[in-house]
């Protein structure tokens, strides 16, 4: 009788063996109770709420509207919003010659054609450099800067200031300029959103962006209680002992938590130590004092 190779032989199934019960995936609670995501997206209908009137899925200018021009070399559309304070408070720390137009965004002004023009994402600010010609775009006038860390990189660069010069400096400051550009949108967008601004509270979407929020102070207050890798000195300002863009892009973002979303108790801020010391040296300088009032509206 041959035998068979034991890689052709099956095994009889053991009828003693209990079988072990299929887990069914819970499926996750919705809100609103009912809801299902749908295969494709559609635009809902208005979610209430100042800040949710401005949204539309599409991009590009709403309304025909030329934007104001002043005889100053910089023409400064912006907001004192911490995107728009960061760059005025770098205008004022330069002694530069600007000129600054409000753009509302609570008007939908940044959804004009001359806006959207210089800024195709209709975000506050932008910078219009009139000393700059631009052949193939004259109707701007000048060259368009747009996203707030290009803004900062663009004038400290130009003017040669507030950048490090050497090469570890340099980096170490992008690294944390460019941080900040990461973290904004979790400290605005989701924390800031959601706690102070959205129509409707929804526990997980606060607790989840709080505990983003606190994160992000935590890399902050251990950051500036090391010693700098550029140095080896106590970290004074974000890069050692240099004041520099890194420090006036972080800033107005840690003091619209206290000043805008009102969370200076819930986030619990004043137990951030180090953070608490490097702001109070920030306040104290002029520059950042008035470059935090540059184009005012009432919200």
């Amino acid at each position: 009788m041959t035998r068979l190779p034991s890689y052709l032989l099956i095994d009889e199934p053991d009828t003693k063996k209990p079988k072990t019960e299929e887990k069914k995936e819970e499926k996750p609670q919705s809100l609103p109770e009912g809801y299902e995501v749908p295969k494709v997206w559609q635009s809902p209908p208005p979610m209430g709420g100042k800040i949710n009137a401005m949204n539309k899925p599409e991009a590009g200018a709403r309304y025909e509207a030329e934007l104001p021009k002043g005889d100053k070399p910089y023409q400064l559309y912006s907001l004192f919003t911490p995107n728009g304070q960061k760059v005025s408070i770098l205008m004022e720390e330069l002694g530069l010659e600007y000129d600054p137009h409000v753009i509302n965004i609570m008007k939908n002004e940044q959804f004009s054609s001359g806006f959207t023009h210089l800024n195709p994402n209709s975000k506050i600010p932008v910078l219009l450099d009139t000393t700059v010609k631009v052949p193939h775009d004259p109707k701007a006038g000048g060259l368009r800067v747009f996203e707030s860390g290009n803004i900062l990189l663009y004038l400290a660069e130009k003017h040669g200031k507030f950048i490090p010069k050497d090469p570890i400096g340099r980096t170490e400051c992008l690294n944390w300029l460019f941080w900040q550009m990461g973290t904004a949108p979790y400290i605005g967008g989701g924390f800031g959103h959601f706690y102070r601004y959205a129509p409707v509270k929804i526990e997980y979407c606060i607790n989840r962006f709080s505990m983003e929020a606190k994160r992000i102070l935590d890399v902050l207050d251990k950051h500036l209680a090391s010693k700098s890798v550029i140095t080896g000195e106590e970290n004074t300002f974000i890069c050692g002992k240099e004041y520099t863009i890194a420090d006036m892009a972080i800033f107005p973002w840690i003091s619209c938590i206290e000043h805008y979303y009102q969370a200076k108790e819930f986030l619990d801020l004043e137990s951030y130590k180090h953070v608490g010391r490097w702001c109070k040296l920030l306040l104290e300088r002029e520059a950042v004092a008035k470059g935090m009032k540059v184009c005012p509206i009432s919200f």
